[in-house]
């Protein structure tokens, strides 16, 4: 099946973050907190696709509340931190957000993403993912983490459904 159709079948995407918003290197200050970069123009695609109806929600199994205020600065509604178990955090939004698993979008990296991928509609990586990631993904942007995939995917959507920037006549 070409990918591109499955892009215009989506109506929901979930991210991971480490290693999709931000890319897979960590800076560590002496106390001990860990600072990631975020690449705005995933942000902006971000805002586009909520103003346009779309659900977007994050499953990270980091804790930082930099980048929970990152996301609800976002306007995205539904950030899911500290998560041990993915599949089991997806399968609760699932029956709780009238998500549609085949008509939703997970880009994620390592292996901890692999489940819940293997349960969507159009499993995505960045283009730096592990190779097991890269193995189910029906789609590999052509970015890194934290260098755009995010826009990338999104962009691809919101343009095949008609939903992308038009400029004013």
């Amino acid at each position: 099946m070409n990918p591109l159709s499955k892009f215009k079948e989506i109506n929901s995407f979930i991210f991971d973050v480490d290693g999709v918003f931000t890319n897979s290197n960590l800076l560590v200050t002496e106390q001990g907190e860990l600072l990631r970069t975020v690449n705005t123009r995933d942000g902006y695609a971000v805002k586009t696709a909520i103003k346009k109806g779309y659900n977007v929600l994050i499953i990270t199994g980091g804790g930082s509340e930099g980048i929970v205020k990152r996301f609800e600065n976002l306007g995205v509604k539904f950030i899911f931190s500290k998560i041990k178990d993915k599949q089991a955090q997806f399968e609760q939004i699932l029956s709780n957000h009238a998500i549609e698993a085949d008509k939703t979008l997970y880009m994620g990296d390592d292996l901890v993403d692999y489940q819940v991928m293997m349960n969507v509609g159009l499993p995505a990586c960045p283009s730096d993912a592990v190779p097991e990631i890269v193995a189910i993904s029906k789609y590999v942007s052509h970015l890194e983490g934290g260098k755009g995939c995010v826009r990338d995917v999104i962009e691809k959507v919101l343009k095949l459904q008609g939903n992308w920037f038009t400029p004013h006549s």
